[in-house]
């Protein structure tokens, strides 16, 4: 297989954030927008020294007087300096490839998309690199970007478009859902309902699972955690509706640990690592989900009083809390091509750890 990955650079390029002001901010001054607007960003001397440091332009030219005052319609720029972001693997194993398709093997400590503390050393800053020598044509406008999300710590199949086309036509299959989902019965006819798209992850559960099977459909929804701003997911009645079904692979009674193999048929954020904790058997390794579905009481820092270099509060030095240390791998998936009138079926090699003591034994057999 053909991997990809340019290592990464020892800081960011920071981030410009972009504003058009309103016509009821005229009158207002630079200082008045900004430590209103922004306010959790930064106090009122923070937007000061961003000022002063010249990191924020009006229409492009730069402004060091905090007491300029708008006239509505301008677009004001502000840059947060660069930064170290915290290491990550760089390099992405190719499993299929085709004009409009692109199925990556991704490691676990690697970030799909930009947030929070990575900002570059994401997934979609590799394929870009990866695909900048796309040309576009009539039906084809490059548009290299993951189609979904897999956790940080989670490895394996990242399925990903290359094309607008094709970005928008895989969202469609992801936003629909996955797998068979259920049977239509109706003038004693059955009638199977499928989706487009089969996804099937490895795990290492804690504890030993007693059934063979179990099919978990506990809603998944927000809650309020610290150095998360959008909040935490978790299991929650309120929440929306998720849906796992759990095979028992092995059991190991020594390392009190169950081998599953888990299929998907919804794709919230953290699905299984909730629905294998709110069943009673966490992943081996996650530090962030307890039996039940719920956060671990968090020893995590939180944002605290202290200021960055450009002004701005002081962020976590460490990226969101439990996003890596357990083991879960996206091992298969079989999905409908976006364009042809065909079937693309994708396996990423599973990590030693995942592997049943057949399939390690196999695989050491000459």
């Amino acid at each position: 297989m053909m991997s990809f990955g340019e290592p990464w650079p020892e800081c960011n390029d920071g981030i410009h954030y972009r504003d058009l002001s309103r016509p009821s901010d005229a009158g207002a001054t630079l200082i008045e927008f900004y430590s209103r607007k922004y306010k959790s960003s930064a106090p009122l001397h923070g937007w000061l020294q961003r000022i002063h440091n010249k990191q924020i332009t009006i229409d492009g030219c730069v402004v060091t007087d905090p007491n300029s005052v708008l006239r509505g319609g301008e677009e004001l720029v502000y840059h947060r300096l660069p930064w170290n972001e915290p290491d990550a693997p760089y390099s992405l194993e190719i499993l299929y490839e085709d004009d409009d398709v692109i199925a990556l093997n991704k490691p676990s400590g690697l970030q799909v998309l930009p947030g929070g503390l990575f900002q570059q050393r994401t997934v979609l800053t590799q394929l870009q690199r990866h695909a900048s020598n796309l040309t576009a044509t009539a039906y084809r406008e490059p548009h290299p970007v993951p189609v979904h999300r897999l956790g940080r710590g989670t490895s394996g199949i990242l399925l990903c478009a290359k094309t607008k086309i094709a970005k928008s036509r895989l969202a469609a299959f992801f936003a629909y859902g996955t797998s068979l989902v259920g049977v239509c019965r109706g003038n004693d006819t059955h009638q199977k309902v499928t989706r487009n798209i089969t996804k099937v992850y490895r795990a290492l559960a804690s504890g030993v699972v007693v059934e063979d099977n179990v099919v978990i459909d506990q809603p998944i929804g927000l809650v309020k955690y610290p150095g998360v701003a959008k909040g935490l997911y978790v299991a929650s009645p309120s929440g929306k509706p998720a849906f796992s079904k759990v095979v028992v692979l092995e059991r190991n009674l020594l390392r009190n640990s169950t081998l599953v193999q888990v299929e998907i048929q919804s794709g919230r954020p953290h699905q299984i690592r909730i629905h294998l904790s709110f069943i009673g058997h966490p992943l081996i390794g996650d530090p962030l989900y307890n039996i039940g579905g719920q956060p671990k009481c968090s020893d995590y820092e939180s944002v605290n009083e202290r200021f960055a270099q450009d002004g701005g509060y002081e962020k976590p030095g460490k990226p969101v809390p439990g996003d890596c240390g357990y083991h879960l791998h996206a091992h298969r998936l079989v999905v409908s091509h976006p364009l042809k009138n065909e079937i693309i079926e994708i396996t990423a090699t599973l990590p030693r750890i995942l592997q049943t003591v057949v399939e390690s034994e196999a695989k050491e057999t000459p």
